[in-house]
């Protein structure tokens, strides 16, 4: 196949943690009776769709069946792509239903706000009930394993939310869809939630890992006050109008402050750039206004602007005020946006203003 056409061709959907749990106790669950497993194994997902499972492990042992099967996240660039899921279904006592277990490579919740309680392994609602759902009622313990998962659970947001020792069984449909936003925001929810059972009253989103340790740095958060919002700052402050919390900064660099001022709140290149005559309409008339809508990206106008001896961030960080004040609404007391260069340095702040007061001055 050619690159061209490699790149039309449509990008291949995968499967869920939870998809590939379900399908493996299942199986895991007929050997457990039958002493055969079965091979594919199909399930039912939310949606209705019928995929059927190949098993890369079929073991039985003393009061126990084991199978697993490898994750194929399809085009998605999924950490968990490609890894084992493995089901361990064992009897419970008469009446127990469905008790989940984590093995190895799945974590633990250690902190309040999430959808599971504290002690609970990091399997999630609708896997658990994807699960429950096929395996006929039975009294059975099902441990759920991801070898090597620990290793990968560091490169996920799971240490931040309180989630140690793995990975989460997570999928709300139980297919992949590449490149989705769902996760991320899914992910920015959930630590909004954490920070709030925890009862912090100050949350920061960021655009990056260098805006966001900056702007811990600049007030001394706690890792989970830290919101990893990447693009979705509209995703972030829309739950935050639901779920509020007193104080809210947002961090970012110029360029992605800039398109905030302009009044987006999906971040990526993809839905919008820098809009030139906007920014040089931030400055006095004259050349200066005249060079930045002619710069070449929003980097060089700012250099242009520095030079200039004019500061550029400071309208750009209260124009993305105004935005990100609208966006969040009464989810918070004060708000506040920060812009820092690529290096980390500050280059304007509005500081915690009242949302209620209007935009700062």
């Amino acid at each position: 196949m050619s690159d061209a056409d490699d790149a039309s061709r449509p990008l291949r959907r995968g499967w869920t943690t939870g998809a590939c749990a379900t399908a493996a106790a299942r199986a895991a669950l007929a050997a457990l009776r039958s002493g055969a497993f079965p091979d594919p194994v199909e399930i039912v997902l939310p949606g209705g769709q019928r995929p059927a499972f190949a098993l890369a492990l079929a073991e039985q042992g003393d009061g126990y069946a084991r199978a697993g099967i490898v994750k194929d996240a399809g085009d998605d660039p999924d950490v968990t792509h490609g890894v084992l899921v493995i089901a361990t279904v064992r009897p419970a006592a008469p009446g127990a239903g469905v008790v989940f277990r984590a093995g190895e490579g799945v974590g633990t919740v250690t902190r309040p706000g999430l959808p599971l309680a504290v002690g609970e392994p990091a399997i999630n609602p609708v896997p658990r009930a994807m699960i429950a759902a096929h395996l006929d009622g039975a009294d059975v313990e099902v441990e759920i394993s991801i070898p090597g998962g620990a290793k990968i659970a560091e490169r996920t947001m799971n240490g931040r939310l309180g989630i140690l020792g793995g990975l989460s069984i997570l999928g709300t449909t139980g297919i992949v869809i590449p490149y989705s936003c769902a996760a991320w925001i899914a992910s920015i929810h959930r630590g909004i939630d954490v920070a709030r059972a925890e009862g912090l009253t100050h949350v920061a989103g960021a655009t990056g890992s260098t805006s966001e340790k900056a702007v811990q740095a600049l007030y001394g958060l706690p890792e989970i006050a830290l919101i990893d919002m990447g693009d979705f700052v509209g995703g972030m402050l829309k739950y935050l109008r639901a779920h509020p919390v007193g104080d809210v900064t947002v961090a970012g660099g110029m360029a992605k402050m800039s398109k905030l001022g302009q009044g987006l709140l999906d971040l990526h290149s993809k839905r919008g750039e820098v809009d030139l005559d906007w920014l040089a309409r931030l400055t006095p008339q004259g050349p200066l206004r005249e060079a930045i809508a002619q710069a070449n990206t929003a980097k060089h106008g700012f250099d242009l602007a520095q030079a200039a001896g004019f500061d550029l961030a400071a309208p750009v960080a209260g124009a993305a005020w105004e935005t990100a004040a609208k966006a969040i609404g009464a989810g918070a007391e004060r708000l506040e946006v920060v812009v820092f260069d690529r290096a980390g340095a500050l280059l304007a702040r509005t500081g915690l203003c009242a949302v209620h007061a209007g935009a700062p001055r």
